[in-house]
C-alpha cells in the first residue's frame, strides 16, 4: 500500500483514492493469493478502506473553515490533530471489528484511548529515532539511537498494559462461521463505495451479520485431533474438559473459542466430569451421557450407556454409541458435535473429500455413525445429521 502510495505521489497523481487500494489489493493477491485468508490482509484493507471512505465522505468538513479565528486557535493547540486522530482511530477500530472478533474471538473497545495516548509517541519520539538509528549504523553511533527508541517503545507498552487493566477493556465474543463475516465484508463494501442512499443497504447487511455472529450456535461436545482430549457442555452452559497428557494447547483453543475467561490450567475445567482410572462420563444438557474412555475394558459399559463414545484408542465394532476413536479422527482431524433433538449434527476439520499436499486424505470411509468408520462429508466442509447406534 505504501508503495502504491509512493508511486502515486511520484507521478502526481491523488494517493489516497479507492483506485489506490483497489491497485495495491489486487498486487498483493497476484504476488501471494492465500493472503486474502488472512487476518493481517483483511484488517489492513478494512481499516484502510474505512479512513479513506471517511475522509472522502466524512472528514473533508476539518479542512473548510481554516481562516477563521476559531479554527486557527483550535489548529494552535492542537485540537484539529486529536480530532483528526481520534476520528481515525475509530474508523479503523470499527472496521476490524469483525475480523478481530472472527480470528481471535476478542473485541478490545479501548483502542481509541490507546492510540491517543500511544501514536504521537511513535511519530514524534519512536520512529524519527529509528531512522536516524539506521543512518548511523554504518559510523558504529546507533547505539544511543536505539536506547532512545526503547525508552519509546517502553512508553507503549505501559500504555498497552495500562488500557488493558481497565474495567471492561475486553470483550470476549463467541466462535462464528465465515458466512457472517462474508455478508458484513459485502455489506461494509458497499457502504463504503456507495454515495446515494443505496449505501445505507450495506448498513443493514453489517447489522444483520452481527446478529448471525452473536447467535451462532455453540458445539455440545469438542474432540481433538488425536481424540486425547475432549470437552463436553453441560447444563451450566460452559464446557468441562479433560485430556490424557499435559498439553493444553486444544484447551486454550476451546476456551478462546467459546469467549471463557478460564485458563487451560483452571480447575473448574473439571467440573461436571466424572472420571476414574478406566475413563470419564459427562452428561449434556439434555442428561445424554458423553464417554471418554482410556482403558480398553471401558468400552463394554460406555458402549451401552452412553450417547458417545471418545477415545483414543480403537472401539470394538459392535459398539452401540456414536464412537469417535483413533480410526476416525485418523481420517477426519478434529470434531465439533452440536446436539440438535436426540440427533447430532458434525462437523469434521478435514472432510473427506479435501486433499492438501500437507494433510494428504485417507481412503474414503463411512460414516460415523457407525462404529468402524469416520465422517465422510462431501468435498465442500459442511454438516451432517447422525444419530447415535444409525
Amino acid at each position: 500500500m505504501i508503495a502504491v502510495v509512493l508511486i502515486g505521489v511520484m507521478v502526481d497523481r491523488q494517493t489516497l483514492t479507492f483506485r489506490t487500494i483497489t491497485v495495491a489489493a489486487i498486487a498483493v493477491l497476484a504476488l501471494a493469493p492465500e493472503a486474502v485468508v488472512h487476518p493481517s490482509f483483511q484488517m489492513s484493507f478494512a481499516a484502510t478502506l474505512a479512513l479513506i471512505a471517511g475522509y472522502q465522505q466524512g472528514l473533508p468538513w476539518m479542512m473548510r473553515g481554516g481562516d477563521t479565528r476559531l479554527a486557527a486557535r483550535v489548529a494552535l493547540w492542537g485540537g484539529r490533530e486529536i480530532i483528526g486522530l481520534t476520528v481515525v482511530s475509530l474508523l479503523a477500530g470499527a472496521a476490524t471489528i469483525p475480523y478481530v472478533a472472527y480470528h481471535f474471538h476478542r473485541v478490545t473497545p479501548y483502542g481509541v484511548i490507546a492510540n491517543l495516548a500511544a501514536m504521537p509517541v511513535v511519530s514524534g519520539w519512536v520512529m524519527p529515532w529509528g531512522i536516524l538509528g539506521l543512518l548511523a549504523m554504518p559510523l558504529g553511533l546507533d547505539r544511543p539511537c536505539w536506547w532512545l527508541m526503547g525508552i519509546g517503545i517502553d512508553w507503549m507498552t505501559a500504555v498497552a498494559v495500562w488500557v488493558a487493566t481497565l474495567p471492561g477493556a475486553l470483550w470476549r465474543i463467541t466462535a462464528f462461521g465465515a458466512g457472517p463475516l462474508l455478508l458484513c465484508t459485502f455489506g461494509f463494501i458497499v457502504f463504503c463505495l456507495l454515495k446515494t442512499w443505496l449505501r445505507f443497504v450495506g448498513a443493514l447487511l453489517m447489522g444483520w451479520a452481527a446478529l448471525m455472529m452473536l447467535q451462532a450456535p455453540q458445539p455440545d461436545v469438542l474432540v481433538a485431533a488425536d481424540a486425547t482430549a475432549v470437552a463436553v457442555r453441560g447444563r451450566d452452559g460452559r464446557l468441562a474438559m479433560v485430556n490424557t497428557g499435559s498439553d493444553s494447547f486444544a484447551f486454550r483453543e476451546w476456551l478462546a473459542a467459546d469467549g471463557d475467561p478460564r485458563a487451560p490450567k483452571d480447575a473448574t475445567l473439571r467440573n461436571g466430569m466424572s472420571c476414574d482410572a478406566a475413563g470419564c462420563i459427562a452428561k449434556l444438557k439434555d442428561g445424554a451421557l458423553v464417554s471418554f474412555v482410556k482403558r480398553v475394558d471401558a468400552f463394554e459399559e460406555d458402549c451401552r450407556r452412553a450417547a458417545v463414545v471418545v477415545s483414543a484408542r480403537q472401539a470394538p465394532p459392535d459398539c452401540a454409541a456414536l464412537v469417535i476413536d483413533q480410526r476416525v479422527v485418523r481420517a477426519s482431524g478434529a470434531i465439533a458435535l452440536r446436539r440438535v433433538g436426540n440427533r447430532f449434527e458434525i462437523e469434521v476439520a478435514r472432510p473427506s473429500g479435501l486433499d492438501r499436499p500437507w494433510a494428504r486424505n485417507a481412503s474414503q470411509i463411512e460414516s460415523p455413525s457407525r462404529p468402524d468408520a469416520a465422517p465422510a462429508p462431501d468435498a465442500t466442509p459442511k454438516t451432517e445429521d447422525l444419530e447415535p447406534g444409525d
